[in-house]
């Protein structure tokens, strides 16, 4: 599929492997590769496991495009909000195994997805963004205010706090630990299990539940590209 993103389909399952260096930079290729993915997994009929790199989801968006200059940069998180957006209504279960650190962008992934497995360790997950000096973007506050517990959010989103594995599934980043090397068979049982239930229900139920989230994030985008921009 992609030298950026690994597509591989198994047993009516579809892994997508990020592998863009050492932190798997979002860049507009990567997302673009992303969507190919995707689009292959409709076509598969599969259910989605995200993954990353031994020790690591992601670390966020490419820095050196953030930087580039403000057009750049616009793109760049437009087009990082819009996965998000469909990835919450992908017809389809989507899984995140996380295997390590997922900070900004790389947090938002495990945001979007039906259910979350992470591995336990010395791992930060949460949205830095803050830190870093940036001012969180709206369509990023509205996705962290629908997934995340109401205190956790506000830690999260206002002080920059970081998450070890275990407070993450407290704060709402992941529904469950477990040891790095029971990471992709955990992946791969929930896939199996998710594989059971009826498609179709699970599509428009999915989309019943997060219809409010979705026009806000439609609205958000769009607030998002005339302030950044």
């Amino acid at each position: 599929m992609s030298e950026l993103i690994a597509y591989h389909l198994e047993d009516g399952i579809a892994t997508l492997t990020l592998n863009n260096g050492k932190v798997n930079a979002i860049s507009p290729d990567v997302i673009a590769a992303f969507n190919a993915a995707l689009d292959q997994a409709v076509a598969d009929r599969a259910v989605v496991i995200i993954t990353g790199q031994p020790g690591i989801l992601s670390g966020g968006y490419d820095l050196k495009v953030m930087t580039a200059g403000p057009k750049e940069a616009v793109a760049l998180v437009t087009a990082g909000s819009t996965l998000a957006r469909r990835l919450l209504s992908h017809p389809f279960p989507v899984i995140v195994a996380c295997p390590g650190h997922a900070v900004a962008k790389g947090a938002f992934l495990l945001l979007s997805a039906d259910y979350r497995i992470g591995v336990d360790g010395p791992f930060n997950i949460g949205l830095n963004e803050v830190q870093i000096g940036m001012t969180m973007h709206h369509a990023g506050i509205e996705l962290a205010r629908d997934r995340l517990r109401r205190s956790a959010f506000h830690r999260s989103v206002i002080n920059g706090e970081m998450f070890d594995p275990q407070s993450a599934v407290d704060a709402g980043f992941l529904d469950k630990v477990v040891t790095a090397e029971e990471l992709q068979g955990a992946a791969l049982a929930a896939a199996r299990q998710l594989k059971k239930i009826n498609m179709l229900a699970h599509k428009n139920t999915k989309l019943k539940v997060r219809k409010q989230l979705l026009e806000t994030l439609d609205d958000a985008i769009l607030q998002d590209q005339q302030h950044l921009g």
